[in-house]
């Protein structure tokens, strides 16, 4: 391996066996700065005060040894420095080498060390470093130009959106997230708390679909000891642990009539009781909510109170789908491909011209999930740096592939009747979103990116019922 010739990494050499010392310090000179110390103070000191990119740490000194080292292991990767550690040590039990590793090291060598293929080894180590700096300057980068928390996005709709959060955040207004599964309505809600007053409260988060109605109670308002069986302690419900802070409810629109009707209680009344409890608790909080329902057709079905409906929609906040922002595809495209690169450290990939046009086609029916999913698929089946259109799963690719084909496009000698061929295409199109959405015209009518009113009147002209 040829040596480094850029900016020369620092190494921390440690250990009080100094003939293994000094020969691994002498094969690191060519291509480090080296420091060297002879026991764990002095690991600590050029830790804190040098704070080398490799440290390699000899854990047989007479002073702490595996205990020491272990705990010098912990507070490393506790800390804000990302210093790879190579650990040597002359204790040949498996079991011993995989305590180091679950500690964090980066190697474990047995000694004696042979001080080329130590260098060998730190060399690699650097590289691996290297990747993971550059992943994290990439996603850091990509974070400040066009995100707000977690939220990426450089289109209209996510620019959009970004406004009213910054608006709405600082208030102590309820908020109730639209959109479709997958669109990341729950970053949404961490950016309103991460941008309000309550920045520094809690942020709790319940999933409404996750369980059933009599645990759900039980999550939310929590329980006496001995309300029912197995309460064998007071437990607090996460409304309770929501006080001063931010609670939000994703998939608001499931929670049962009977929770419902206590949620709303809550909040008129701004206190609760615990199953089992008679005593009010008094809370504090802001509600947050997200659905992918349809509430409007939920409380005109009676599945929906309309007293809570408007409690919690006071001011709604829409997520587009993917497929109405494919502008910002080649954005996430390449935060994902840096975040799962870094993850499994390796070089950064990208993606061929004609992935991204593909990506741009398909129309993402899971989102930006199923957006990262895919890219994490990419980065760890492909090898190559650049990922091209082979790679890609079927039904992205065949997107694309169809989307080239209709480049090409020939009228035939007799000719054709475009309405009809136009009506053909849109009855297609609105049997498989009815198909999709289960029957749901508001369903489908975001799948297919118009109003309702106009699914109610193609359904009436091609007599599939309303």
């Amino acid at each position: 391996m040829p040596p480094l010739n850029h900016n020369r990494p620092k190494a921390a050499v440690v250990g009080d066996d100094l003939p293994q010392r000094s020969g691994v310090v002498a094969s690191l000179r060519g291509d480090f700065e080296v420091e060297e110390a002879k026991d764990y103070e002095g690991a600590y000191r050029l830790l804190r005060e040098w704070r080398p990119d490799i440290l390699i740490l000899d854990f047989n000194m007479a002073s702490g040894g595996l205990r020491e080292g272990l705990n010098l292991l912990h507070e490393l990767g506790e800390s804000d420095l990302d210093t790879l550690t190579i650990v040597l040590s002359d204790d040949q039990r498996k079991g011993t080498s995989l305590r180091v590793m679950d500690a964090g090291a980066y190697d474990y060598l047995l000694k004696p060390a042979a001080p080329e293929i130590l260098r060998v080894i730190v060399l690699r180590a650097v590289e691996k470093l290297n990747i993971e700096r550059e992943n994290r300057i990439l996603r850091e980068e990509l974070r400040r130009k066009d995100a707000l928390g977690d939220l990426l996005g450089a289109s209209d709709s996510m620019r959009s959106l970004f406004d009213s959060i910054r608006h709405v955040a600082p208030t102590a207004t309820t908020v109730v997230i639209r959109g479709e599964s997958g669109t990341g309505k729950e970053l949404v809600a961490r950016a309103l708390h991460d941008f309000s007053r309550q920045r520094d409260r809690p942020f709790i988060s319940v999933n409404c679909a996750a369980l059933p109605e009599t645990l759900m109670e039980a999550e939310l308002f929590g329980y006496e000891k001995g309300a029912f069986t197995g309460a064998v302690a007071t437990k607090e419900g996460r409304i309770e642990l929501a006080h001063r802070g931010t609670l939000f409810l994703d998939e608001i629109g499931l929670l049962s009539p009977a929770l419902q009707a206590k949620l709303l209680r809550v909040l008129e009344e701004h206190a609760l009781i615990r199953l089992g409890g008679k005593k009010p608790i008094k809370v504090d909080f802001r509600l947050l909510s997200a659905t992918n329902e349809d509430l409007e057709q939920a409380v005109r079905e009676g599945r929906f109170r309309e007293d809570l409906y408007y409690r919690i929609h006071v001011v709604p906040m829409f997520v587009p789908p993917l497929r109405e922002r494919t502008d910002d595809i080649p954005l996430l495209t390449d935060y994902f491909l840096s975040v799962y690169c870094a993850k499994n450290h390796l070089p950064l990939k990208r993606v061929s011209e004609e992935v991204l046009q593909a990506m741009k086609r398909y129309p993402w029916p899971g989102n930006v999930r199923e957006l990262e999913n895919v890219v994490q698929r990419l980065v760890v089946m492909t090898d190559a740096a650049v990922i091209g259109f082979q790679s890609l799963p079927a039904d992205v690719a065949q997107a694309g592939v169809n989307a080239r084909h209709s480049k090409s496009v020939r009228v035939p000698p007799g000719g054709i009747k475009l309405d009809e061929e136009v009506a053909s295409y849109e009855l297609r199109w609105l049997e498989a979103a009815l198909a999709q959405a289960n029957q749901d015209n508001a369903q489908a009518a975001r799948l297919l990116g118009v109003d309702r009113k106009r699914i109610y009147y193609l359904r009436r002209k091609y007599n599939l019922g309303t």
